[in-house]
C-alpha cells in the first residue's frame, strides 16, 4: 500500500530553474590527491582535520571527493559526511555535495533520510538539479511514498526536469511500484524520444503488477531489447509459475542474438529448470556456462547445485560445490540441503562438519538444514546437539523453523512426549509446518487419536490451506473414520476451499509431459494404459496388494478402489516412462503432492520387476527408487 509520506514543497517558492549541476573540473589540490588514496575513515578523518586547520574544508573539491568517501564508501561514516554541510556557512553547500549524501543514504538503505535531505536543501533555498529529483524519487520509491513522489512530479514539472531520461525513468518505476500502472503509462507515452532504459522501467511496472497482456504487448513493440528486457520477461513468467515458458523464453532469447545472458538470466532459468525437476535441460543450461567459459560466482554455484539436487542428480551437486572456489554461506547451505533431500543425512551433517572447520561461519538456515537433515535421518542425537550448539556456540536464537525440525525429529522417531514438551516450552505458538509434521508422524505411527487433535489444530492455523483438510481426510480414512473425512469435505465445500489435483510430470528429450490421475489426453495413451496393464500384472505376480485405505472416499467396491489408484499421476508417468526410454534408463518424475502410501509401495517393487532406478521428487522430499527399496526407508 503506497505511503501517505509528504514533504512541504508548497511553503517553498520554486528556485532559479536548473538542469543540472556538474562537478567543475578540479584546480590542482594537495588535498585531492591524498583523499583518493584514503582507504580508512581514521585516514579521511586526518584530511578532514587538516582540511579544516588550513581553513580549507569550504573548498568546493576537497569538501565533494570528502562527502563521496564519507558517504558512498564501505568505510565511510553518513554522520561525517552529513557534518560536512555544516562547514558552508557562508553559502549553502554546492548541490554535488548533497546529492553525494543523498546517494549515499539510498546506498546504506536509509531512504527517509535521502528525503529529509532534499527537504533541507529546499528550505536552504538551495537548487535541485536532475540528480536530486532522481535520488528523492528513488526513495520514495523504496518505501513506496506515492503522495510525496507525485509532489515531486508536480515540482519537477515546475523545474523543467521532468524532461530529463533519468527523471523520467525514476517516475514510471515510482508510479509502477505504488501500484498505479496508468500513470506510469502516462509518462511513459509523453516521452517523444524512447530510449531503452524507459522500456524497460515500464516492462518491469507491468511485471511487478502481474500484467501479462500489457507486458507481452510492450515487450512484441519494443524496437530493440537488451538483456534486462529478456531477463524482466524470464522473471515474470517464473513469478506466474509459467517455468516451461520461463525456459522457452531464455531460449528465444539466445535464438534472437539481441544479447548475451548473464548471470542473473541464467540464475533465473536455472530456477525455473529447478521447479520443472528437468535434468536434461539443467545439463543443457550448465553447458552453456561451460561452453561461455562463466566462471561459477555464489549465486550461480548454488543455483546449479540446488537444480541438481532437486533434479535428483546429486552427483552433479557434489561436482559442482567441489568446483566452485569461493563457497559462500548459500553454497554450503544448498549441498546441505541437496543432500537431505536425496536422502544422504549423514553426508548432509558431515559437510556441516566440513563447513565449520571453514572459514564461513553457519547462519540460521545452515542450522534449519543441519536440523532438517538430523529430522529425515532419524538422527536424535546429533539433531539435539546441534540444536544446542546453535545458542551456546554460534549465538544464533532458534525461530519457530528451528524448533518446528526438532518436533519433526521427535514426532518421527515416535517421541510425542518430548515433542510436547518442547512445544509447551519454545516461545512460538506451534504454526502449520509445525501441525503438519505432527500429522505426518501419527500417520506413519497410527497414532489418530493425536492427530486428529493436530488436524484440527492446523485447520484453526491455517483455515484456507486445501493441504490442512486434506491431511485431517486422511488420518480419518486411514482408520475408516468414514464419517469423519465427509465432515471435513463439507467443511471444504462450504468455505470454497478445493483440493489441488495430482500432477506428476517427467522430461524426455527436453519437453515436459504432464499426466493427472485418470489422465487420457496424452497422444500416447493407448500404449501408456497398455504398459499400466503390463504393470498390474507384474505386480500382483510379486505379491503386491493395493492399499486401498489409500483412497480417501467411502466406496465399497474393492475393485473400484484398486482402479482408482492404478491410474495415479505418478503411476502414469512411470509407465509413459518405461514405453519412451531404453531398459536401465533411470526414470524422474515430479509430483506436487506427496506421494501416496500405495505408490510408494508399488514404485519400489516396479524399481526391482524393471531393474530402473525410479526418481520422484514429491512435495515433501525425494524418493530414490532402487533394487525395491527407497531412500526415504518408507517415512516421508
Amino acid at each position: 500500500m503506497a505511503s501517505s509520506a509528504t514533504l512541504p514543497f508548497s511553503v517553498i517558492p520554486p528556485p532559479t530553474i536548473t538542469t543540472s549541476s556538474p562537478k567543475p573540473p578540479p584546480p590542482q589540490n594537495p588535498n585531492l590527491s591524498v583523499l583518493r588514496l584514503c582507504t580508512h575513515l581514521r585516514e579521511a578523518t586526518q584530511v578532514h582535520a587538516l582540511m579544516i586547520k588550513t581553513s580549507q574544508s569550504s573548498d568546493p573539491y576537497s569538501a565533494g571527493r570528502l562527502a563521496e568517501f564519507y558517504a558512498v564508501s564501505p568505510g565511510g561514516s553518513l554522520d561525517f559526511a552529513a557534518k560536512l554541510l555544516d562547514t558552508f556557512r557562508d553559502h549553502p553547500p554546492p548541490m554535488f555535495i548533497y546529492n553525494t549524501l543523498m546517494r549515499g543514504y539510498l546506498l546504506k538503505n536509509h531512504p527517509l533520510q535521502s528525503l529529509h535531505l532534499f527537504r533541507e536543501l529546499l528550505l536552504a533555498s538551495a537548487e535541485p538539479d536532475h540528480f536530486s529529483f532522481t535520488f528523492a524519487l528513488k526513495a520514495c520509491t523504496q518505501i513506496h511514498a506515492l503522495r510525496a513522489g507525485m509532489q515531486l512530479h508536480a515540482h519537477a514539472i515546475k523545474r523543467g526536469i521532468d524532461s530529463n531520461a533519468h527523471a523520467r525513468n525514476k517516475l514510471i518505476h515510482l508510479y509502477a511500484v505504488c501500484g498505479v500502472v496508468r500513470d506510469a503509462r502516462k509518462v511513459f507515452d509523453g516521452i517523444t524520444e524512447l530510449d531503452l532504459v524507459a522500456w524497460n522501467s515500464m516492462l518491469e511496472g507491468y511485471a511487478d503488477n502481474k500484467d501479462g497482456d500489457s507486458l507481452h504487448e510492450l515487450f512484441d513493440r519494443m524496437p530493440a531489447r537488451d538483456v534486462v528486457s529478456w531477463n524482466t520477461l524470464m522473471a515474470y513468467y517464473i513469478e506466474m509459475g509459467e517455468f516451461e515458458e520461463a525456459v522457452d523464453t531464455f531460449r528465444s532469447m539466445q535464438e534472437s542474438g539481441e544479447c548475451c545472458p548473464n548471470r542473473v538470466t541464467l540464475v533465473s532459468v536455472l530456477s525455473a529448470i529447478t521447479h520443472l525437476g528437468a535434468l536434461g535441460q539443467g545439463l543443457w543450461a550448465h553447458a552453456y556456462i561451460n561452453r561461455n567459459q562463466i566462471e561459477l560466482d555464489e549465486n550461480l554455484s548454488s543455483s546449479l547445485i540446488n537444480m541438481y539436487s532437486k533434479c535428483g542428480c546429486i552427483e552433479g551437486a557434489v561436482y559442482t560445490f567441489h568446483a566452485t572456489n569461493r563457497k559462500s554461506v548459500d553454497t554450503w547451505n544448498a549441498m546441505i540441503s541437496g543432500f537431505t533431500a536425496n536422502g544422504h543425512s549423514l553426508k548432509a551433517v558431515e559437510v556441516f562438519s566440513t563447513m565449520e572447520s571453514s572459514k564461513v561461519g553457519p547462519n540460521k538456515i545452515t542450522f534449519a538444514c543441519v536440523l532438517n537433515a538430523c529430522s529425515h535421518g532419524g538422527l536424535i542425537d546429533e539433531g539435539m546437539r546441534n540444536f544446542r550448539k546453535m545458542t551456546e556456540i554460534y549465538r544464533i536464537e532458534p525461530d519457530i523453523g528451528h524448533y518446528g525440525c526438532m518436533v519433526d525429529l521427535f514426532t518421527r522417531a515416535g517421541l510425542f512426549d518430548k515433542a510436547e514438551e518442547l512445544i509447551q516450552t519454545m516461545p512460538f505458538e506451534p504454526d502449520s509446518v509445525m501441525w503438519k509434521a505432527i500429522l505426518g508422524a501419527c500417520r506413519i505411527h497410527k497414532n489418530f487419536m493425536l492427530g486428529e487433535k493436530a488436524g484440527l489444530r492446523l485447520i484453526e492455523v491455517a483455515p484456507n490451506d486445501n493441504a490442512s483438510y486434506v491431511l485431517l481426510s486422511n488420518i480419518y480414512a486411514l482408520s475408516s473414520n468414514w464419517r469423519g473425512v465427509h465432515k471435513v469435505r463439507k467443511m471444504m465445500s462450504d468455505k470454497g476451499i478445493k483440493k489441488i489435483p495430482g500432477c506428476s510430470s517427467i522430461e524426455l528429450d527436453g519437453v515436459v509431459h504432464e499426466f493427472i490421475a485418470g489422465d487420457n489426453g496424452h497422444p500416447r495413451k493407448r500404449e501408456i494404459y497398455e504398459m499400466l496393464s503390463e504393470m498390474g500384472e507384474k505386480l500382483k505376480l510379486k505379491g503386491y496388494e493395493a492399499d486401498t485405505t489409500q483412497v480417501l472416499l467411502d466406496i465399497e467396491e474393492e475393485e473400484v478402489k484398486e482402479n482408482s489408484l492404478a491410474l495415479h499421476s505418478e503411476k502414469l508417468a512411470i509407465a509413459f516412462g518405461l514405453i519412451s526410454t531404453s531398459p536401465g534408463t533411470t526414470i524422474r518424475i515430479v509430483k506436487n503432492l506427496r506421494v501416496c502410501g500405495d505408490c510408494h509401495a508399488a514404485i519400489k517393487l516396479l524399481s526391482m520387476i524393471y531393474d530402473r532406478d525410479i526418481i520422484v521428487r514429491d512435495a515433501n522430499r525425494f524418493h530414490h527408487f532402487r533394487e525395491g527399496s527407497c531412500s526415504c526407508m518408507d517415512y516421508w
